[in-house]
């Protein structure tokens, strides 16, 4: 069985990014040598989860409104109304507004400054 064992974010201004992932979630970012390319640490090794890059964007940012295609990547976190409230401090915008996930927890999407789409979620087995 295969599984996702890294991810990439595509920025159009990649320090806006840097500082807007690294103020929301503690990211770490790190130049990959002379390359237009940063490693994302996402958390300790020992915590499951995946790392990723962030590289510049090849073609133009994603248009308002416009369906998405490409995958999404879910983050954990401790309070999902927290959490989007930080990343609307940080000029994220809102793309779907919280919604329980029954049994499961809540979750919501969330667009970094550049229009790209992710999505917080917070355990809580009682959600309904």
């Amino acid at each position: 069985m295969s599984r996702v064992v890294h991810f990439e974010i595509h920025a159009s201004e990649p320090q806006t990014l840097i500082d807007f992932y690294s103020a929301l979630f503690d990211w770490k970012f790190t130049q990959w040598g002379e390359m237009p390319y940063w490693s994302i640490v996402t958390g300790s090794a020992d915590a499951p989860g995946i790392n990723g890059g962030l590289v510049p964007r090849r073609g133009a940012a994603p248009v308002e409104g416009q369906a998405v295609n490409a995958f999404v990547c879910t983050v954990e976190v401790a309070s999902v109304d927290e959490t989007v409230l930080k990343s609307t401090s940080l000029r994220g915008t809102i793309a779907v507004p919280k919604m329980a996930i029954p049994t499961v927890g809540w979750l919501a999407y969330v667009k970094d400054p550049d229009g790209n789409i992710f999505g917080v979620m917070q355990n809580d087995p009682a959600a309904a």
